[in-house]
């Protein structure tokens, strides 16, 4: 399991944000066996939230670690934004997308939301950062919770609904395979944030389909339509 949300999380470039948004059954958040029964998730396409007064979203990267930057200058903005030593970060290839990425572990990047891995993706012909993710679980805090994954990705939602991202490209709460999209948005240059809660899924009262959080991964992408990745050419195959 560490492995599958580790890579879906630094490498999945395309995947994501191109293919997993489909159409599902609505899930609900699962509880405790002592807690009050799930409330339903309902799909929808846009927020009736309004943003800030004048909020516009920049989805720039992640603190100072910008997009266009080197995997140099993007490791000096990691030992600056997140307080760890040179040897903490980790590097690892995506021999499928060819793109570089580096991996972090991080106390709390979100206040009282425990223990995340941060990745930074670089682009396969530009070797600059394309993506930053943030990913909490069991894997990176062994105290992790469903209910902690679930008040995360509701922090987060709150948070990203009300900071001026392009109304037409706003869902929330949607259905998808293995989860709920929280959260997905664009700035005015197409640069997108997307936030997934993960998990598995049983069959609860009504024949309503329960969703018990696993895992939240946050996303930052410099171009989600056409990601700096390695494609086979026309005509090759």
């Amino acid at each position: 399991m560490i492995g599958v949300v580790k890579k879906r999380l630094a490498w999945c470039v395309a995947s994501l944000l191109l293919v997993s948004c489909g159409t599902g059954a609505v899930y609900a958040q699962a509880a405790r066996k002592d807690a009050p029964a799930p409330a339903p998730v309902t799909p929808a396409a846009t927020t009736s939230q309004p943003p800030i007064s004048g909020a516009t979203a920049a989805v720039e990267g992640f603190r100072s670690a910008r997009f266009g930057m080197t995997e140099a200058e993007v490791r000096s903005a990691i030992i600056k934004d997140l307080g760890v030593k040179p040897e903490a970060i980790r590097s690892e290839d995506n021999k499928s997308e060819q793109t570089h990425v580096l991996l972090v572990k991080a106390p709390e990047v979100l206040a009282g939301g425990g223990a995340s891995e941060v990745s930074y993706v670089f682009g396969f012909k530009t070797k600059k950062l394309i993506q930053v993710g943030v990913t909490w679980s069991k894997a990176t805090d062994d105290k992790m919770t469903p209910d902690q994954l679930f008040s995360n990705s509701t922090v987060l939602r709150t948070h990203f609904v009300s900071q001026g991202y392009k109304q037409d490209t706003i869902a929330t709460n949607m259905p998808i395979n293995g989860g709920i999209l929280m959260f997905r948005g664009s700035d005015d240059k197409d640069r997108t944030t997307m936030l997934i809660l993960q998990g598995s899924i049983a069959q609860g009262e009504n024949n309503q389909r329960v969703l018990t959080p696993t895992a939240l991964l946050l996303f930052y992408v410099a171009d989600a339509k056409t990601p700096d990745v390695y494609r086979l050419p026309p005509g090759s195959f």
